[in-house]
């Protein structure tokens, strides 16, 4: 972005004492990010972001904003005053959508939203200017974040929106008034706040509020709950999955260690992602959708997948320090994710007199069915296909009972949260170079640094 000072307070229908010619070229939250030129945004979080106006301005900050009756009104940089600095952010946001005018696609879903935002990115980026969310940055400060940081030359902005309650996707997509949305899947990521599978459908069909007239809604065929939903929506609709009412399904897949290939039945041309799973050939399945919205080929759409790259920490293989395969899954967990994760995982072929092993991390966020859905587990795991099984955490336990007439003492092992540095010990005191393992827990869990102890 480049705007006035001017132009900024204007837009935000509030007084500026001074600098009305300072150009601004960033708007940051993050005082240890500000850089020259930039706009500083005093957020409050653990503490009161004006307290680091100071720090900001010596890291180059030329404005700030300032709540109003806020004391210690810095005086030696230009200052726009408002009623919550947090709101101004977005409308801020909304006021330089507006003006670059890009075409927004909007993607939320329990699981793989971030995954499908890097591919559909990736597809749309053969043809177009393409700004897309970095990382997870889904939420009220993130995706007016996002953005901001666009440049004026976007012409298709792809957003990651999350929520963890009722109402924040609803007006994440008054921010945005996306034309095209797309929703992945429903899980039971934040199950905890809501209750019930229904009522994150509920939310998750808040993406929906603010679609404009002539957009579409893509969502996952497979789900009742979001097919029930979509009745109401009067946009056009079409869906992904793996029956043959979709709209795209996918007709035969198959997994290696690296990648996937797999076809559709409106379609010739193979497909293939450099991730393995079912999960993953959805995910794809509603880029393929998005890129045909928006009249691009499918050899153009086959050709971005084959190379697109993840975010950071999603199914990502590792070499360990013995020459083990490493599958890195550790920003979240739910019990959706960690079935198509080891579902994935077991298909996955194994050296000579190699074994599958498999790290899980306490699942967070689960609420009063946290036991239950923990203990649920057990049934994606077999001895015969999973060999060797490690969990830690304290809900951990509860598949750990659920395992115990599965798998004998020598094979099955259980580590309280406190007992991260005995898990490390263990596994790699178990661990050959023939063996291939997975990782995956919630991102609080912290099993990065059992990834770094295995490199």
């Amino acid at each position: 972005m480049k705007m006035q000072l001017a132009e900024i307070a204007d837009a935000l229908n509030s007084d500026l004492d001074k600098g009305e010619d300072t150009v601004i070229t960033s708007v940051d939250f993050d005082s240890r990010k500000v850089t020259d030129n930039s706009l500083f945004v005093p957020l409050n979080g653990a503490r009161d972001g004006h307290d680091f106006v100071n720090s900001a301005i010596a890291n180059g900050a030329s404005a700030t904003l300032w709540k109003k009756g806020h004391p210690n009104k810095p005086e030696n940089i230009p200052v726009i005053e408002v009623e919550d600095p947090l709101t101004a952010l977005q409308e801020l946001a909304q006021y330089y959508l507006e003006k670059v005018n890009p075409t927004v696609v909007g993607i939320t879903g329990s699981n793989g939203k971030t995954t499908t935002k890097d591919m559909v990115a990736a597809v749309l980026a053969k043809r177009f200017n393409v700004h897309k969310t970095q990382a997870n940055f889904n939420n009220e400060i993130g995706v007016p974040t996002t953005i901001l940081e666009m440049k004026p030359s976007t012409e298709i902005l792809v957003l990651e929106m999350g929520m963890d309650r009722a109402g924040q996707l609803h007006h994440l997509s008054s921010i945005v008034k996306p034309d095209v949305c797309v929703i992945t899947m429903i899980g039971e990521a934040h199950i905890e706040f809501f209750g019930s599978r229904d009522k994150i459908a509920d939310a998750k069909m808040e993406i929906t509020d603010f679609l404009k007239e002539d957009g579409e809604f893509i969502y996952n065929g497979d789900e009742p709950l979001l097919r029930q939903r979509a009745e109401k929506i009067s946009q056009d609709k079409a869906t992904f999955g793996f029956e043959a009412s979709d709209t795209i399904y996918a007709t035969s897949w198959h997994s290696e260690m690296h990648q996937t290939s797999f076809k559709v039945q409106d379609s010739k041309q193979e497909f293939t992602i450099p991730m393995i799973g079912k999960h993953n050939v959805s995910n794809a399945m509603a880029a393929i959708s998005v890129g045909r919205h928006f009249h691009e080929s499918d050899e153009e759409i086959a050709q971005a997948l084959s190379d697109f790259t993840p975010t950071a920490n999603r199914m990502e293989w590792e070499t360990g320090d013995l020459g083990e395969a490493i599958m890195s899954d550790i920003y979240n967990s739910n019990p959706t994710a960690v079935d198509a994760v080891l579902t994935a995982f077991g298909q996955v072929e194994v050296k000579d007199n190699g074994r599958r092993i498999a790290v899980l991390g306490d699942m967070l966020e689960l609420g009063k069915k946290s036991p239950e859905l923990h203990a649920g587990l057990a049934s994606v795991l077999d001895p015969k296909i999973i060999n060797e099984v490690y969990l830690y955490g304290s809900e951990m336990k509860n598949l750990y009972e659920a395992l115990s007439d599965k798998y004998d003492e020598e094979h099955l092992h259980y580590y309280p949260t406190d007992k991260m540095m005995e898990l490390n010990n263990a596994l790699s005191d178990d661990v050959k170079a023939n063996d291939i393992v997975v990782l995956k827990g919630s991102h609080g869990m912290h099993l990065e640094r059992v990834l770094e102890r295995l490199l």
